[in-house]
């Protein structure tokens, strides 16, 4: 098997990053009233600026395949070009189309280049790693000597007042102080646009640093918890989804099916839990402790979570020291399937790193509670 390496690393981040008094500027009012919720969910998450494919008057910027070319063509140059690549592995939760896939939409928004072997893992935060893994993979069994992988969101057009306005109207027809569910609300004021993209190889860099990834894990929990981030759908009162095509087309409005919601108590209760007990898992299987790796890199939705993650671990002798963490989620806001991209970016191209030192990765999806963890070596 041949070993694998991110020699390049790049990012998109659109426009000027929004702060937190400016988003409804760019997101709207929701029946041209101020969010009830927002400074409660800001006090806990401690996003401070992110990114919004947007401009002031709500008209999109880029779409996700365009803001995952800018970050692609940003790899190019220095011997590597385009024309060079064999496979494109794009993860994003918010694809521009149902069809085409993601990757094929990336794919005809890059400048140049040849044919390509394309794939979108779908799926929610974990996607931008199944993407990472796929490549990863690729490599390693020989099939192909280098790739590209993705992680990109344009979450801004799901979080527009426009899209729950119906629904609004709707609740005030029947109680004049009557708003939308907090669990629609939410997540306007957690989540970001952009794209990051990784250049592997099955060699490292002749001068510089590189990542050689030693493994990456999967793991799943759908089979014991029900949904509990979702778009497209509604969860009935015993907890099961209803997909959008199981409605009649004018509820979709109504019950503002497309918006993204998030069931806040299911959240609590199992997203730091079911994270520690894989990753006792991973170190069981890998052989290590926290003693064998220099820098955590965990995709944590708000930094509410930061603290939990560190107790559930501590308990379980599993304790990450706090000098070992590297967090960029207060100054990009929540990427999702971009969000590990983009710490990888930061601190790849922050000077720190050192040779032989280890990073380890982990990306929690609570969209039906899968998990990702990997281990990179500085080489």
């Amino acid at each position: 098997m041949n070993k694998v390496y991110i020699n390049r690393v790049s990012k998109f981040l659109p426009g000027e990053g929004v702060e937190n008094d400016d988003m409804e500027k760019y997101l709207g009012y929701i029946s041209n009233e101020p969010s009830r919720s927002k400074r409660i969910v800001l006090r806990n998450n401690k996003i401070t600026k992110r990114y919004y494919a947007l401009d002031k008057d709500g008209q999109s910027t880029h779409s996700n395949a365009q803001m995952c070319a800018e970050a692609i063509t940003a790899l190019m140059g220095n011997g590597v070009e385009l024309n060079d690549i064999s496979v494109l592995a794009c993860g994003t939760s918010s694809p521009d189309s149902i069809i085409p896939s993601h990757g094929s939409m990336v794919h005809g928004a890059i400048k140049g280049g040849d044919n390509i072997e394309a794939i979108s893992p779908s799926g929610a935060c974990n996607a931008g790693v199944l993407a990472l893994k796929y490549a990863y993979l690729s490599i390693m069994t020989g099939q192909i000597e280098n790739a590209i992988s993705v992680g990109s969101e344009k979450v801004s057009t799901f979080l527009q007042a426009n899209n729950f306005q119906e629904e609004a109207e709707k609740l005030r027809e029947l109680d004049d102080n009557a708003i939308v569910a907090f669990e629609k609300d939410f997540l306007r004021w957690m989540l970001s646009d952009g794209a990051a993209a990784f250049l592997l190889q099955n060699k490292p860099n002749a001068d510089g640093l590189s990542l050689r990834i030693d493994w990456i894990e999967n793991k799943s929990f759908a089979h014991e918890l029900e949904t509990c981030m979702y778009a497209g759908g509604e969860k009935d009162a015993d907890g099961n989804f209803i997909g959008w095509r199981d409605f009649e087309s004018h509820v979709w409005h109504d019950k503002s099916l497309f918006a993204i919601k998030q069931d806040v108590r299911l959240l609590d209760t199992n997203i730091v839990e079911k994270g520690n007990e894989f990753l006792l898992e991973v170190m069981k299987k890998h052989n290590f402790t926290s003693a064998d790796y220099d820098w955590f890199l965990p995709h944590i939705s708000s930094m509410f979570f930061r603290q939990r993650v560190y107790d559930v671990a501590a308990a379980s002798n599993a304790e990450i020291p706090w000098e070992k963490w590297f967090i960029n989620l207060p100054n990009v806001g929540n990427v999702g399937a971009g969000s590990i991209y983009l710490m990888v970016e930061e601190l790849f191209n922050s000077g720190k790193l050192k040779a032989d030192e280890k990073l380890l990765l982990m990306v929690p999806e609570s969209a039906r509670f899968s998990y990702s963890y990997a281990m990179l070596t500085v080489v």
